[in-house]
């Protein structure tokens, strides 16, 4: 998965969930940017590079979004 669709399919369960979502990308460095579900908030790093498991479990952890409900097809 690319950062891009890690975006992406965070919006999709917010708007599921009635959850607001914000990207900012000026709230980062370089290409990072700061994604925002609620109050949570993770980094992103390049939205056009690939995230690893680790680093994509530690982000769903910041976001206090479940795993086994952003895995598998559209949440």
């Amino acid at each position: 998965m690319i950062g891009r669709e890690f975006v992406a399919k965070v919006r999709r369960l917010a708007r599921k969930r009635g959850i607001e979502v914000r990207f900012l990308s000026h709230r980062g460095k370089g290409s990072h940017g700061t994604l925002y579900y609620g109050r949570a908030f993770t980094r992103v790093k390049d939205r056009k590079a690939a995230i690893g498991k680790g680093l994509l479990a530690k982000m769903l952890d910041d976001l206090g979004i479940d795993p086994k409900d952003f895995a598998g097809g559209r949440p």
